[in-house]
């Protein structure tokens, strides 16, 4: 009888034997684009606080912008493969699957979700080309997990929206061509269209960061903006609904991505303990290395299967919400406490730049908080257990 072989301790579970051609390929295609392209700079990228934006395009041209969307041009790939390119982006770094997300799930899916047919063929070619760039305005400096609380105002004068307040946390904010803008109005709670070349509309990068330095970070200003009556995303009537059900695009993307970031961090500690020899023999032979590496992996596959099942669920239009923040939760957590564990293991080594292990986990921090802090998705999840809300 043949003995059944283990693949490595990323796919202990033969997670890739699952998956079809197509999204076979697309892993490899996107990790070829990461090596070739992103993963040599993207520590220098991280340590000056800068994103790759002579790349934009060519993110376009890989189909990694809204890859899931389809028509106007976009590749209408399937929810596994989008979550597949989430992985590798984040296996470089979380700013890079941060960019591609905001875009696609965050501007391109609000615009294809709840725009008019002009916004759409105005905006979604060149989202999806990379020619545009796009950033999703709803977090505001007072709101945080509390996005109803929002000060930003719209007001509708003489056939004009005026557009007055302000945004905080807007991950491509000083990239971007396009605002998707969240705006309290008299009807409730809409989303507009917001060019940002519009006189009144200022983005100021936010610096200083420990986290997520290779990611744009911005707060958005509006003064008196100007738009006219078609601004307005018409299919947004459901208010902080429809802005919320943006998030749960983003938060899918999320809990496959950080499994790329955890793999990524597995993979440098195996090699490091093959290669390390202390107390006589290699690090690896040890055995509390051996258990953690063991556990690193354990929890690695459970993340894998987790966001696999969320991905048919998905793909067969039967995915929930909570069921989002479950994967949410539970991956960014078991990646965050990875990425840890192998900082652990590298020593005073990990704490350098040329090891990747510490940048995850210093991004990771950040991950585990926007899109729905830890807490609330455990509230949400909690709440649907027991059908009804936390007080």
């Amino acid at each position: 009888m043949t003995r059944p072989t283990i693949t490595p301790a990323i796919d202990f579970y033969n997670f890739e034997q699952m998956l079809n051609d197509e999204q076979k390929m697309t892993i490899q295609s996107v990790r070829d684009f990461v090596r070739k392209k992103l993963s040599a700079n993207i520590a220098k990228n991280y340590l000056n606080e800068t994103f790759p934006q002579e790349l934009i395009r060519e993110f376009g041209d890989m189909g990694l912008l809204g890859s899931n969307l389809a028509g106007y041009g976009l590749p209408g790939l399937d929810q596994i493969s989008y979550g597949l390119i989430m992985k590798e982006l984040e296996r470089c770094d979380s700013g890079v699957r941060s960019f591609a997300s905001v875009q696609g799930a965050l501007v391109m899916y609000p615009i294809h979700e709840f725009g008019s047919e002009a916004q759409k063929q105005e905006w979604l070619p060149k989202l999806g080309s990379g020619e545009a760039v796009g950033c999703f305005g709803l977090t505001e400096s007072y709101g945080g997990s509390d996005p109803g609380a929002m000060k930003t105002t719209a007001e509708l004068k003489s056939g004009k929206w005026l557009l007055n307040g302000s945004k905080m946390w807007i991950t491509n904010g000083n990239l971007a061509d396009v605002a998707v803008v969240w705006a309290k109005t008299a009807e409730g709670i809409r989303g507009f269209v917001v060019p940002t070349n519009t006189p009144g509309f200022t983005a100021k990068k936010m610096t200083g960061k420990l986290s997520l330095r290779a990611s744009v970070t911005s707060e958005l200003y509006f003064d008196q903006v100007e738009l006219p009556e078609s601004a307005m995303l018409p299919k947004s009537t459901g208010g902080l609904k429809c802005a919320l059900s943006c998030l749960t695009q983003a938060r899918y993307g999320i809990a496959w991505g950080v499994l790329g970031a955890a793999e990524a961090c597995l993979e440098e500690v195996i090699h490091y303990v093959k290669d390390r020899v202390v107390f006589g023999g290699p690090l690896s032979s040890k055995q509390l290395i051996q258990a953690k590496i063991a556990d690193m992996a354990t929890r690695i596959t459970q993340g894998q299967l987790l966001a696999l099942r969320l991905g048919q669920l998905k793909e067969m239009k039967l995915m929930h919400h909570s069921q989002v923040s479950m994967a949410k939760q539970n991956n960014v957590k078991m990646a965050l406490e990875v990425a840890r564990q192998a900082r652990d293991i590298l020593g005073g080594n990990g704490i350098m730049s040329e090891y990747q292990s510490m940048r995850h986990m210093c991004n990771l921090e950040t991950v585990y908080t926007y899109e729905g802090t830890n807490d609330i998705h455990l509230l949400i999840v909690g709440g649907e257990i027991l059908g009804a809300p936390a007080l």
